[in-house]
């Protein structure tokens, strides 16, 4: 055999499996998913085409390279995965709230200073937190409460008390308000939904009240949902849910789960909210397939929620 000969029956055999290839991953593989009833994913079509092309292009060396790398994906990485040593328990999970570089600024200077023992300097910085925005720094004021420094933590003690007592008083003219408002108003549950969350978020009270002002809070989510759920942003959805997660309401968070992600179905914590609820009440079955429908979408992620994808895929 002529070294043409073999050369063209290199070139014809390339083109015959690259078609192939094609074939599967556009056409037969698209049947196999919708009986299982997954999602066909059209970047699976893309590197289909793409593997394709270059085997083409490269005979022999293209079809060889991607059939080591698929044997070795199948010997070392494609096994099912243990779901024993998954624990789903709250004393595992460690939460991180991610910093907010305006509050950081005052924030982490006056956690540092606590732990030291220059009174001048730890008083200094405590005028400079409370000269500045009072309500998100609640969380690093209740810090100063343990000061070995009793002026500090008496100044600490006496801010403190003052805006929690407005906090209370503030919500409860605006739920005053609420019922007051007629059928197209709702201005009132806006600015409660964003007041309360930024305060409730910082977990300042005591169980009994957090748990009664989350309460509160939902039940201004419910009448804004009732007189107009457009004017409810994904944000908001994610606010009411986190807050009931952080009271242990699982039934209520829930329902607002499904809320949010039937009326934003392309919004990243219609799902995250999701995965944490089923997490958290260890329901693994529900937790899998939420992660797997974000999987397949085409939502862009942030990297704690990557990182999620990574551990359990």
């Amino acid at each position: 055999m002529s070294r043409m000969m073999i050369f063209w029956l290199l070139i014809v055999s390339s083109a015959i499996v690259s078609a192939g290839y094609l074939l599967w991953g556009v056409c037969i593989r698209k049947r196999v998913l919708k009986k299982k009833g997954q999602e066909v994913n059209e970047k699976d079509w893309e590197t289909y085409v793409l593997k394709g092309i270059v085997m083409l292009l490269c005979p022999v060396i293209g079809p060889c390279y991607f059939l080591a790398t698929q044997l070795l994906h199948l010997l070392l990485f494609r096994q099912d995965v243990d779901l024993e040593d998954v624990v789903f328990s709250k004393e595992r999970v460690e939460t991180h709230v991610h910093a907010d570089e305006e509050r950081e600024r005052n924030m982490v200077p006056l956690e540092e200073a606590i732990a030291v023992s220059d009174k001048g300097s730890l008083r200094t910085l405590m005028l400079n937190v409370i000269r500045g925005d009072i309500q998100n720094s609640l969380s690093s004021i209740a810090l100063a409460l343990n000061s070995k420094d009793s002026e500090t933590s008496h100044y600490a003690a006496s801010v403190l008390q003052d805006e929690l007592n407005n906090f209370r008083v503030n919500v409860q003219k605006m739920c005053a308000e609420i019922e007051q408002e007629d059928e197209n108003q709702t201005d009132y549950e806006l600015f409660l939904i964003t007041y309360m969350n930024s305060v409730l978020e910082q977990k300042i009270f005591l169980e009994m009240e957090q748990e009664n002002f989350v309460h509160i809070l939902a039940k201004a989510g419910e009448s804004l949902y009732g007189k107009d759920k457009q004017k409810l942003t994904s944000e908001y959805y994610e606010w009411i849910c986190l807050r009931l997660l952080d009271i242990r309401d699982f039934a209520e968070m829930e329902k607002w789960c499904g809320r949010a992600f039937e009326q934003y179905p392309k919004a990243l914590s219609a799902y995250t909210c999701r995965l944490k609820l089923y997490f958290t009440t260890g329901r693994r079955e529900k937790f899998f397939q939420v992660l797997e429908q974000l999987k397949q979408s085409k939502i862009v992620i942030d990297k704690e929620t990557l990182e999620l994808i990574r551990i359990f895929s």
